[in-house]
């Protein structure tokens, strides 16, 4: 019988980490003289306090939600794919190729062509590691991460050797058609209070539907029970007839494509056009967010709603709080992974000899 119920581990875990980070910034913010209350209550209030607030915070949460379910696929087959910033990257390129390069009659078409770009580029670019630890046994965490700045580099030449547009001295793409612009909140809930700026729009539903589908994958699917049975134990998934090659190639194909499907949401959805550095770090958050969250979409779309809220609220507070300053907010996120994260068997260890004790007791 295990040590403690799953709500604890799923559930239970997660809010003490988080509380604990919390209070710990808390405690860095009274360090630099502001009140932590009072931060915290910006922070709220910026963050879903207001239709504005969270057409940002559910925008944010939309690129959280696909890097965090691409780590959560691949934990299941107990590979550490970081490479979702290069990934999401050339699901970027995917994007904008997509939509130049085909006269789109309805905004819903070009959507499911670039769900298809974004997917295909972001894949493809994890293919390379993946049959790299397959066949040749190279560490995927090294491979993933060098593919990163490879990425970076090579959406910087396109941008500006191919993709440019003549005369333009910035590297990025022509904007996209206008059949292809997504509808966003305003367009589809104005009474909703949402103003035609808000970037939030609807690959939001896309990430929410992404999640059922890792869901139903993961745990309703022959091929979603080997990849957990390959990360359980590789030596008895191998006797159990399960081929290695094949699971690490998949694993990290899916995980690539959801990467570069997070560009649907930023490159289509809100920039409407390829720019430099399309990613901006969610690549990275995304791996807080499948710890966070235990690489379950339900946990995985929590997560990634809290992150987006500390990237809104964070944005408000230095706003309305300047002695707090961007550097003071990186420290915060960096405290809310920590603890959920690297620190979690801090928590975990006592958490479980609780339950144990109580069950002797029982």
């Amino acid at each position: 019988m295990d040590k403690m119920p799953r709500w604890a581990d799923v559930a239970l875990i997660p809010f003490i980490n988080l509380l604990l980070a919390l209070v710990v910034s808390g405690l860095v913010v009274l360090y630099i003289g502001e009140s932590p209350l009072e931060a915290m209550a910006i922070m709220v209030r910026g963050s879903v306090g207001s239709a504005y607030g969270w057409g940002y915070t559910l925008y944010y949460a939309t690129n959280f939600i696909f890097t965090g379910l691409a780590v959560a696929v691949a934990f299941h087959a107990r590979m550490f794919n970081i490479g979702g910033e290069g990934q999401a990257a050339l699901g970027g390129l995917g994007v904008a190729v997509v939509c130049l390069s085909i006269p789109w009659p309805h905004w819903s078409l070009a959507l499911l062509g670039a769900i298809a770009g974004a997917a295909a580029f972001g894949a493809a670019w994890a293919a390379i590691p993946a049959y790299l630890q397959a066949k040749r046994g190279s560490h995927i965490v090294i491979t993933t991460i060098m593919f990163n700045f490879i990425a970076s580099a090579l959406l910087v030449y396109l941008l500006v050797n191919v993709f440019r547009v003549p005369g333009s001295m910035a590297p990025e793409t022509a904007r996209f058609a206008e059949a292809t612009h997504l509808p966003n909140a305003y367009d589809i809930a104005p009474w909703l209070g949402f103003s035609r700026s808000t970037p939030l729009n609807v690959s939001f539903v896309v990430a929410l539907l992404a999640c059922v589908g890792v869901w139903l994958l993961i745990w309703k699917t022959r091929l979603g029970y080997e990849i957990r049975a390959y990360g359980h134990s590789q030596s008895a998934a191998v006797y159990a007839g399960i081929n290695p090659v094949r699971i690490i190639m998949i694993s990290m194909l899916i995980s690539g494509g959801l990467s570069g499907m997070m560009a649907i949401n930023g490159v289509m959805g809100e920039a409407e056009r390829l720019v430099i550095d399309p990613v901006q770090g969610a690549g990275f958050v995304g791996i807080a967010v499948a710890l966070m969250g235990r690489s379950h979409p339900i946990g995985v779309f929590l997560a990634a709603l809290l992150f987006g809220m500390l990237y809104q609220g964070g944005a408000e507070l230095e706003f309305e709080m300047p002695a707090v300053s961007r550097e003071m907010l990186l420290v915060i996120q960096a405290l809310v992974i920590l603890f959920t994260g690297a620190l979690d068997n801090m928590v975990r260890a006592p958490v479980e000899r609780l339950f144990l004790a109580m069950r002797k007791g029982s």
